[in-house]
């Protein structure tokens, strides 16, 4: 059940109606009703694993919680194979398999990996990385156990971010779950002006930059320089909306019903720096793989080298959280890469006793700089494979002087897309929040927005890049 879609429309306004018609006492077990029946409209059968990594951790959490010593750690060390090995099977054996066939090729030999057929589940990384930071929170004495396994159920598959994040932690929103959710009309209006501001960004701007994206990037080889880097610049933005919207419609959405869910997107396109536009971008991915793998291995308190290779290794498997193929390996390399020669230039400035001014100037250039690599790097991602990201590089990188642009938008059509563009990254720059306390501005601006995203909207049903992951 996509959110882009008149059957998520009709069953959020159904679960709201009766979550604040029942006592506050059941209201938990009508939304993990919910959310069991939101994840199986996609595929049912999935929802098995669901059950089988809840049922694990939900009970490694209470054993760790009263063991010590050695058992603690087996414990969590258990529960993390249990839900990376779940994440192996279905979203990594074919990779490994593939790859496989590919050296015992080389050696002359059959591949000894058995060919599967497997379909990932929609939304298997954010859960799982949900599930493993309970467990390890519970293992540093940060999160206390759960007793009811409803909750913690409800914890790992809430409705409003169970596919595509953002990735709570348990401190966050356990504790949301015992708590009484009045009905608060400031609260909602706001709630429903940030979910229509999401289907905005989706189907008006992202949907629209997708048909821009695909006139090059489906066909990479029938197209030059000029339309493929065009088609590069729109992808950059068009993934952003299509994120955020995703974002803005699961916070949303939540507020509606009385939870607080973090941030996940702060303007990332106005970063000065590569390090900036990860504390700004998929924060709840970022700030995971920093708590949970990068300070672990030392962070940046050992040798600059070990400082360097942990820079690296994160941001690797960063790119392999998001997918399994060499493309999104590179893309995750790139952005390490970027960050360890900004770290040694930083310190060649300092024994050379350089400073770089701050100024409007210098801070436009990097904001500049900061983009140009962004975007270099978006091409590994949206490419098909990694040889299409090199035929896109190599094209762009060889612009001819008679390049034209082979798009199916006509003029009127990129001009408004652009101007959808610019007016929403001002609104995100000037204005955190809409002004909805006024129930009449409440009710201009929801009007508004819900008449551009019937006017002008593409409901073609496109789904959130994010839910392949």
């Amino acid at each position: 059940m996509s959110f882009n879609s008149l059957q998520f429309l009709l069953f959020f306004s159904v679960v709201v109606l009766w979550y604040f018609l029942l006592k506050p006492k059941h209201r938990w077990k009508l939304l993990l009703c919910a959310s069991c029946l939101f994840y199986m409209a996609f595929k049912p059968f999935y929802i098995l694993i669901l059950f089988f990594t809840i049922g694990i951790d939900y009970v490694a959490g209470i054993y760790i919680e009263r063991s010590a010593g050695s058992k603690r750690k087996l414990l969590l060390v258990l529960s993390i194979i249990s839900n990376l090995g779940v994440l192996a099977v279905f979203k990594y054996y074919s990779f490994i398999e593939t790859n496989f066939a590919l050296l015992f090729t080389f050696l002359h030999q059959s591949s000894p990996l058995p060919l599967l057929n497997i379909i990932l589940p929609i939304g298997l990384s954010f859960h799982t990385f949900q599930a493993m930071s309970y467990t390890i929170e519970v293992y540093r004495g940060n999160q206390p156990a759960e007793k009811r396994l409803g909750i913690y159920a409800l914890y790992v598959m809430f409705f409003p971010q169970l596919v595509a994040g953002p990735i709570e932690r348990p401190q966050n929103l356990i504790h949301q779950f015992y708590e009484v959710k009045g009905w608060d009309f400031e609260r909602i209006k706001a709630g429903l002006t940030r979910m229509a501001f999401g289907f905005l960004k989706k189907v008006v701007i992202a949907d629209r930059l997708a048909v821009l994206v695909s006139d090059s990037y489906t066909h990479i080889e029938q197209h030059n320089g000029l339309s493929i880097l065009l088609s590069t610049l729109a992808f950059t933005f068009q993934i952003y909306f299509d994120f955020s919207a995703y974002t803005d419609i699961a916070l949303g959405a939540a507020q509606v019903l009385g939870f607080n869910l973090m941030e996940n997107f702060r303007r990332p396109y106005s970063a000065t720096s590569i390090a900036e536009f990860w504390n700004r971008w998929h924060i709840s991915l970022s700030s995971w793989f920093r708590d949970y793998v990068y300070i672990p291995l030392g962070g940046n308190r050992l040798s600059r080298w070990r400082w360097g290779l942990n820079i690296m290794l994160v941001f690797v498997l960063s790119g392999l959280w998001h997918g399994a193929s060499w493309k999104y390996v590179v893309w995750g390399g790139l952005h390490g890469t970027y960050i360890i020669v900004a770290m040694i230039k930083n310190q060649l400035f300092a024994r050379a006793g350089l400073k770089t001014r701050k100024n409007f100037i210098t801070q436009t250039i990097n904001q500049a700089i900061t983009f140009a690599l962004v975007a270099f790097a978006w091409i590994f991602f949206r490419a098909g494979n990694f040889n299409e990201a090199l035929i896109a590089i190599d094209k762009i990188f060889h612009l001819a002087a008679g390049n034209v642009l082979h798009f199916s938008f006509n003029l009127i059509e990129i001009v408004f897309t652009c101007t959808m563009v610019l007016l929403v990254l001002l609104k995100e720059k000037h204005f955190d929040t809409m002004p909805t306390s006024n129930t009449k501005w409440f009710a201009t601006i929801f009007g508004s927005l819900v008449a551009l995203c019937y006017l002008f909207g593409y409901f073609n049903a496109n789904q959130f890049i994010y839910f392949q992951f």
